[in-house]
């Protein structure tokens, strides 16, 4: 499901993650390398068009793990130990974005955003969401997840 869908079946869910996202301008992306290991590297994740998106410089290892096994994980940058400005989770797939104009779209999020606009050859990914999650440690302990199946819910957080 887009992005789009996402923040419609869950709002409240959709707006904590987009301003973690917002907040640092970044996320980090799993994906699996050839043998099936994990692989984590940084991304800049760009909301337009009802769409996630994660733009890669070409032929980079995580594009190239994506193109061959779409299934990731999209996670917030946390710079807190204790885990208090919240820890924000997608999970799904990558879908190659090749349409022009939506190329055109994330060129010009970006373009507005820090004054800079990709030129291919890059890669461009659309993220394909499947579950979502959102948990606060310290002494606002909280979490939620959701699924299409089950909506959002929230999570009993055991203590330390």
């Amino acid at each position: 499901m887009r992005w789009e869908d996402f923040a419609a079946s869950a709002p409240d869910l959709a707006s904590l993650g987009e301003k973690r996202f917002e907040r640092s301008g970044l996320c980090l992306v799993g994906t699996l390398r050839t043998d099936g290991s994990p692989r984590i590297s940084p991304v800049e994740p760009y909301l337009a068009a009802g769409h996630l998106f994660l733009g890669m410089m070409p032929n980079s290892r995580k594009a190239l793990d994506l193109l061959r096994d779409p299934r990731l994980v999209v996670h917030s940058v946390t710079a807190d130990r204790e885990g208090t400005e919240g820890d924000f989770k997608l999970y799904g797939r990558a879908v190659d974005v090749r349409d022009q104009a939506l190329r055109d779209v994330y060129a010009d999020a970006v373009q507005a955003k820090i004054d800079w606009r990709p030129t291919d050859p890059y890669h461009l990914f659309s993220v394909d969401i499947e579950s979502a999650g959102y948990v606060v440690f310290g002494d606002l302990r909280h979490g939620l997840a959701w699924d299409p199946v089950r909506g959002l819910r929230r999570l009993p957080i055991a203590e330390d």
